[in-house]
């Protein structure tokens, strides 16, 4: 079984000022409507409620009380979001209208995290704020679910130590705070492919961190994308699969890499990133390793669709039983 987490909360709507921002923040509902009407009411057999947003306590785990502290406020909120204007709107309003839709987010990959461990693969429909960072937020990211997915799952004895996470990071921006998150952490391996002339270009300290660091050129196409990632992803897999092998998973699976994406800098086909999606897919599943995978960047009104086309296919696919 695939699990699917959603939440409806997840969209952002701050009376259409989010539209300034070039990322789609409405992409999660968009995605979620387009799977219902191609699959219909048997799309609730895969659905995985969130039960709660991303509390504070929570929120501890991977980032620092004054970084919490700081995005209370309009003017460091605004900074993280890369949206200045923010700092002149009313504090109680972008929590409930900007930040909360990202703290259930954030759950979500939690509860993705938990399914893929149950069912083998699990998506969440939003999440992948990969460039937070312990004791700041920037790229349009706030929290870091995938930093909070992994403690979170070791606080409850789900990955014990030491058990390896296996984190594939394959939007067009290099995963910095991700990085920044398991600086010392061994048992957390980082393959990363991206655009190595894009933002976070300056971030050094993080790309020293990259286990699998194979940063690409500018306007790079689909055909030495996907032959770069089929010769490096499986060996790196392999050399990690030998005791105490991986406990889990986590497929960063951004659409920013779309040849007409204004930001991302790469040239992949809508076909491209479908066959990507899936060869990322397999070579987890071919290995009985449980996979959460979250959709992170995507700067184009097409991003929901490249979603939804992997979803669909996994969804359909007779080819993946359940692990047991």
């Amino acid at each position: 079984m695939v699990a699917l987490v959603y939440s409806p909360r997840y969209d952002i709507r701050f009376f259409g000022v989010e539209r300034f921002h070039p990322f789609d923040s409405r992409k999660y509902g968009r995605a979620w409507k387009e799977l219902r009407q191609q699959f219909g009411a048997r799309l609730w057999n895969h659905h995985v409620p969130v039960d709660r947003p991303s509390t504070d306590n929570d929120l501890l785990q991977v980032h620092s009380p004054e970084y919490l502290a700081t995005i209370r406020r309009p003017r460091g909120l605004a900074a993280a979001l890369e949206l200045p204007f923010l700092r002149h709107a009313p504090g109680w309003l972008l929590a409930w209208r900007m930040v909360r839709p990202m703290r259930w987010a954030t759950r979500g990959t939690v509860l993705a995290a938990k399914a893929a461990l149950q069912h083998g693969v699990a998506v969440n429909l939003s999440g992948g704020y990969h460039h937070a960072k312990p004791d700041r937020g920037e790229g349009f990211c706030l929290f870091s679910d995938i930093a909070l997915a992994i403690r979170s799952l070791r606080a409850e004895g789900l990955l014990r130590s030491p058990q390896r996470v296996a984190y594939i990071d394959l939007d067009a921006h290099q995963g910095n705070g991700v990085c920044h998150e398991f600086l010392h952490d061994k048992e957390v391996f980082i393959f990363d492919m991206y655009n190595s002339q894009i933002y976070p270009s300056y971030d050094s300290e993080a790309r020293q961190r990259i286990d699998c660091n194979l940063p690409l050129p500018y306007g790079c196409v689909g055909v030495e994308y996907l032959r770069i990632l089929r010769n490096y992803l499986p060996g790196f897999l392999d050399s990690l699969s030998r005791d105490p092998g991986i406990g889990l998973g986590i497929y960063n699976a951004g659409t920013d890499v779309f040849m007409n994406d204004p930001l991302g800098g790469m040239r992949l086909t809508a076909g491209d990133i479908l066959e990507r999606d899936l060869f990322v897919i397999d070579q987890f599943r071919s290995r009985g390793i449980p996979l959460v995978m979250v959709p992170s960047g995507g700067y184009t009104r097409q991003s929901y669709q490249f979603i939804t086309a992997t979803i669909m296919e996994l969804l359909t696919m007779i080819t993946l039983p359940p692990i047991i």
